[in-house]
């Protein structure tokens, strides 16, 4: 195992390879990285199901999502708010960052999304199904979350999250790794925040299993009431927890030589 000065800078020499990859690449990892979540979160949805130890259930299959992402190498947006730590070393520049972020972030929505129509058009969460009904109910919650509480519970989420990478690069086998990954996001998940990613599968999902029978589900819904203030929630929790590990470990003392 690495220290966490030294894990938050393998973090931030990380960082500094993800601004440089190109468009191209950023956008297949992302769609890699959200397929890898939405197929973490069907998982679990199909799992807990109809059962009395649901969110339990959901916790403990959810990190499998997170775990795949890490491993395979593939551009997740929330563990790349952690690229505030490049930014704030001045190794990359901000529109580098957000030419990741966008990137990514398309990614990940086309993944999630293209893994919540599987899931639904080949009848495993069909309306109807234990699984449809568990996941148009899920998605219908998230849709009637206040922007408040849902930006609040983004900034929850982000924060483990973001906790989970920076540990899980302070590791050094795949192993250690997949732990790391693991306790935090079970925490987030058991906890009820909200992950910007995991959402993009979530309410398409309910959506496509609804069929347009609930009136709270609407794309409308999914995409303001619900992806924007957990999005920018997400970038809080992220960016915050960047800047604590950037002043804890990372800044040069003031009058060192640059």
């Amino acid at each position: 195992m690495y220290s966490p000065k030294q894990a938050a800078q393998r973090l931030a020499d990380g960082g500094v390879g993800k601004a440089q990859l190109p468009a191209r690449k950023a956008f297949v990892l992302g769609i890699l990285a959200g397929a890898c979540i939405a197929l973490g979160g069907f998982a679990a949805a199909a799992a807990s199901a109809g059962t009395p130890v649901q969110k339990l259930i959901n916790a403990c299959l959810f990190p499998a999502g997170l775990i795949m992402t890490v491993l395979m190498g593939a551009e997740l947006f929330t563990g790349n708010c952690m690229m505030v730590l490049p930014l704030l070393q001045r190794r990359i520049s901000l529109g580098a960052m957000l030419r990741n972020w966008v990137l990514v972030y398309l990614g990940n929505l086309a993944g999630a999304v293209a893994v919540a129509a599987m899931a639904c058009f080949s009848g495993l969460a069909a309306a109807g199904t234990v699984s449809g009904d568990a996941l148009t109910a899920t998605a219908a919650a998230k849709c009637t979350l206040a922007f408040g509480p849902a930006f609040l519970r983004g900034i929850g989420c982000n924060v483990l999250v973001c906790a989970a990478v920076v540990m899980a690069a302070g590791a050094d086998s795949a192993g250690s790794k997949a732990a790391c990954l693991f306790f935090p996001v079970m925490a987030f998940v058991a906890a009820g925040f909200e992950h910007s990613v995991a959402n993009m599968f979530y309410i398409p999902a309910g959506l496509f299993a609804s069929g347009g029978t609930q009136a709270a589900l609407t794309w409308g819904r999914f995409f303001l009431g619900n992806l924007v203030p957990v999005t920018l929630g997400n970038l809080v929790g992220g960016g915050l927890l960047g800047v604590i590990l950037w002043f804890a470990h990372l800044r040069s003392p003031r009058g060192a030589e640059k």
